[in-house]
Parts: C-alpha cells; sequence; structure tokens
C-alpha cells in the first residue's frame, strides 16, 4: 500500500469507477437469473464515479503522482474505463471474470480488495453509491476488507503528509474527520465539478495502459463471489405498471377541498 506517516513523494490515488445503466433509458432485468440485463440499455460511468475522478485528479495536480481507475465488469466496462482515463486519469486495471457476474455489493467489495491488493496505493476514492443499486455500503466494506480507515459522504478532501482530512457531509451541515493513510474515501457530488474530456485526452486515452485482471489473478476465492454464493437475492420482480390518467379537479368552489382529500386519500397529508 502507501505511506503511514509523512509527505508521499507522490501519491498513488485509485479510483473505484462503476459502469451502470444510463438513468436516460429503460432499465431492465434478466428474467434468467433476475440480475440487471446490461444489454438492454447503455453503458455509462456512475455519476458519483465522475466526481470521485475529479477528486482524484485535484488531488495529483496538489500532490503529485498517479492516478489508476479500477472496474470491475463485463467487456463493456471497456468503454467507461477509457472515459475515465480521457479525464486525465493515467492508467487502468480492468477486473473481468464470468464469476463475479451476480456478485452482490459484499462480494463486490470483496472482489475490490482483492484486486486493490495487486497494486499500489495511498487512498482510494469512489462515489457514495450506484445509481443501479443505491446501497452505499461499498465503500466502508471495501475498508473492512483492507482494514483500512474509511471516510465515508465527502464534500471536501485534504492531504497533508500521511494525514487525511475530510469535511463529512451531514444533515445539519458538516463533521471534520481525519485520518491516517492509506484510507478509502467515499465522495458526494457537493464535492467539485467534473471536468469534460478535451480531444487530445480523448486520443491520448486510447494509448493509456489498462491492465486486464481475472478472478485467479487477483486470487479471488471463487466460493465468496458470484450469484450462487451471494448473501442477497431478487426472488421476483415485475415491469413497472403503465402510467394511469392524471385526475383532473375543475375548481367550481371545492377545488381546493378536493385537492385536499385527494392528498389525503394517497396518505401525503
Amino acid at each position: 500500500m502507501g505511506v503511514q506517516g509523512g509527505r508521499p513523494p507522490a501519491m498513488n490515488i485509485v479510483v473505484l469507477v462503476k459502469q451502470v445503466p444510463d438513468t436516460a433509458t429503460e432499465r431492465k432485468l434478466n428474467p434468467a437469473d433476475n440480475t440487471l440485463d446490461r444489454a438492454s440499455s447503455d453503458g455509462v460511468i456512475n455519476e458519483l464515479d465522475e466526481y470521485a475522478i475529479e477528486e482524484a485528479l485535484l488531488l495529483k495536480e496538489k500532490h503529485g503522482g498517479e492516478v489508476t481507475i479500477l472496474s470491475a465488469g463485463p467487456d463493456q466496462a471497456t468503454d467507461s474505463i477509457r472515459k475515465a482515463l480521457s479525464m486525465g486519469a493515467d492508467k487502468a486495471i480492468h477486473l473481468n471474470d464470468e464469476a463475479l457476474h451476480g456478485s452482490d455489493s459484499l462480494q463486490t467489495a470483496y472482489a475490490l480488495a482483492q484486486a486493490l491488493r495487486t497494486t499500489e496505493f495511498d487512498v482510494v476514492v469512489l462515489g457514495s453509491e450506484s445509481t443501479d443499486a443505491r446501497t452505499g455500503v461499498v465503500g466502508a466494506a471495501l475498508a473492512e476488507y483492507l482494514g483500512l480507515p474509511q471516510l465515508t459522504l465527502a464534500n471536501k478532501v485534504d492531504i497533508d503528509g500521511g494525514t487525511i482530512r475530510i469535511q463529512r457531509q451531514t444533515d445539519d451541515g458538516y463533521d471534520v474527520v481525519e485520518a491516517q493513510l492509506p484510507a478509502v474515501v467515499s465522495v458526494v457530488e457537493k464535492i467539485n465539478e467534473p471536468r469534460y474530456p478535451s480531444f487530445k485526452l480523448i486520443m491520448a486515452a486510447k494509448k493509456k495502459p489498462v491492465t486486464k485482471l481475472d478472478a485467479a489473478g487477483a486470487e479471488i476465492d471463487p466460493a465468496k463471489v458470484g450469484l450462487a454464493n451471494a448473501t442477497t437475492e431478487t426472488v421476483d420482480f415485475a415491469a413497472a405498471p403503465p402510467r394511469a390518467a392524471g385526475t383532473v379537479v375543475k375548481d367550481e368552489g371545492t377545488g381546493g377541498v378536493q385537492i385536499a382529500d385527494f392528498l389525503a386519500s394517497k396518505k401525503f397529508v
């Protein structure tokens, strides 16, 4: 891993990037195994992970070093990896193995932890949740598997020598949380504004190295990943019903009462 104290000569920053279905398109489950049907919609970088990439690039610009993208997913995740590289990351690791299909959040965290053990890092940055699952637990589980401090829901990150300090967003403002490197940090969307890739960076991204890693290469125990070993299960699902016509309220002196009655029937008031 990275430093335990003192200023590192250069930061090794790893950003976890997940490819998710585009939220602008219809998302479906595969009836064969009740898992996400990734072929039914376009894949994009998880929105919060773009903020994680930007924060990693800002840390690199301030402290020097390298930004590595780590993504676990099927072949099509390559598109999102290349976009992350075109934002300015230096290299990537693509964990891709059919044995990982159907893994739940805890299994995914375990697999990512194993993949991280194959590279050097001072800090791991990721989005606080993904738009396809919204469990928000991968960062915490990852830190537990690695035995590292976790700093969650960061809207500001500062590093001074071997110390990392964040502002942790809360309902009432923020808490200041501090830990020693190496550490795992999850970020929220208020932390920065992700940059757009320039044409020069897009072209350069095509030549940046992407290391292919399978389960065996990451020393992932097959009994700890995959649909058959998942700790959670989608028992059944059904397509959302078509949207019904709305209720039209014609105000003939009782419009306010009708609206109040409607809201009460839906338990909004």
